[in-house]
């Protein structure tokens, strides 16, 4: 089995005011999809370690790749990122997550990160072609820091076709613009009562 690429989707967000008030410095994200088929589309296939090693290893490589050229950052300037994939409505969203939940995928994700130490956060789901996708992104150091648990919604018109599957990688440089509500670490120190 071969990794088969239809596209890739670079899709890069700059946010200079957030709540009414420019921010200190642009919150910059960028999310890297590839739109790939799915060869288990619309039959059960019990073992998916094919795909998993057609696949993750490559796209565990490419797509932060493609998301740091796009921010124009190394990976030690990376703060946050995260990871999904979006499968066509002939595949089983288990066929993504084998995809990404592998540490063939993962650990050349956070090497490229500046050698990253964080679980990724993943969104998965199956839709049609067009269907949205919001990736889940947190602190690539430190998953208490609470400043950098956002969103991204990414959505491409043309895909997943029904025997595709989008798999996507997203990273930022910093946090939220304005951020007030303080650290997981802080509250459990007592700091913020509950």
């Amino acid at each position: 089995m071969e990794l088969e690429i239809r596209k890739i989707v670079t899709i890069t967000e700059e946010t200079y005011i957030e709540g009414f008030k420019k921010a200190d410095k642009p919150v910059r994200v960028s999310a890297a999809l590839a739109v790939i088929k799915n060869p288990y589309a619309g039959k059960y296939v019990e073992d998916l370690l094919p795909l998993i090693k057609a696949c993750s290893e490559q796209l565990g490589e490419l797509l932060p790749k493609k998301a740091l050229e796009a921010l124009g950052v190394t990976g030690q300037e990376v703060e946050g990122y995260g990871k999904g994939a979006l499968v066509g409505l002939d595949g089983e969203v288990e066929h993504g997550s084998a995809i990404i939940h592998t540490l063939t995928f993962g650990n050349p994700f956070r090497s490229l990160c500046g050698d990253a130490e964080t679980l990724l956060p993943s969104a998965e789901k199956r839709g049609a072609a067009g269907s949205s996708l919001d990736l889940a992104i947190k602190h690539k150091m430190d998953p208490k820091i609470r400043s950098h648990h956002m969103t991204f919604e990414t959505r491409i018109p043309d895909a997943p076709r029904n025997d595709e599957i989008v798999i996507a990688a997203v990273l930022t440089t910093s946090g939220r613009a304005h951020p007030r509500i303080g650290s997981l670490h802080k509250e459990l120190e007592g700091v913020f009562p509950s």
